[in-house]
C-alpha cells in the first residue's frame, strides 16, 4: 500500500518524512483517519522521537482540516497498542482522529456488524486530502 504511489487508491492523504495520513477502511465516522509510521514498531517506546513528534504534529493539522471540512462537535484520538487491546494491525502503532458529533452514536456495527457512512471514501478523500494539505505550516515534504 505505502510502497504503491497511487495514493487515491490506497486512501493516503498525506505522505511525510515518518509519517502518513489515511483514511481507514472500516470508519467508525465520517472523516475517521489514522496517522501512521513507515517504521513497523509495536510501542510508542520503540518509535523514533522524531516520528512520535511528527506524528502528534499531523494529528493537530488533521484535527484543523477536520474542523474545517466537518465540523464535529469533538475528536476521539487514540491507539491500541497490542492485539488484546484492539489493535487492527498488531505490531503497527498508529494514532486514529475519529471526528464525533452529538447522537452519532452507531448502533448498526453491534445489531448488524455494519456501519452507515453518508459519504463515499473516495469522497472523504478528496475533500480531506486538499484541507490537509492546506493545514500545514510549516509545509511537511
Amino acid at each position: 500500500m505505502v510502497a504503491e504511489q497511487d495514493d487515491p487508491k490506497n486512501l493516503i492523504l498525506l505522505r511525510a518524512k515518518f509519517n502518513f495520513a489515511v483514511l481507514n477502511l472500516y470508519p467508525y465516522t465520517n472523516g475517521h483517519l489514522m496517522i501512521v509510521p513507515y517504521s513497523h514498531v509495536p510501542s510508542l517506546t520503540q518509535a523514533q522521537p522524531e516520528a512520535l513528534t511528527e506524528m502528534m504534529w499531523l494529528t493537530r493539522q488533521a484535527e484543523a482540516a477536520l474542523g474545517k471540512v466537518y465540523g464535529p462537535q469533538g475528536i476521539n484520538l487514540g491507539m491500541n497498542l497490542g492485539e488484546c487491546a484492539g489493535a487492527g494491525v498488531a505490531g503497527h502503532i498508529h494514532m486514529h482522529i475519529v471526528p464525533r458529533w452529538f447522537g452519532d452514536a452507531n448502533f448498526m456495527s453491534v445489531t448488524a456488524e455494519t456501519r452507515v457512512h453518508i459519504e463515499e471514501l473516495a469522497t472523504t478523500w478528496t475533500r480531506l486530502q486538499a484541507a490537509l494539505r492546506e493545514e500545514l505550516h510549516p509545509p511537511i515534504a
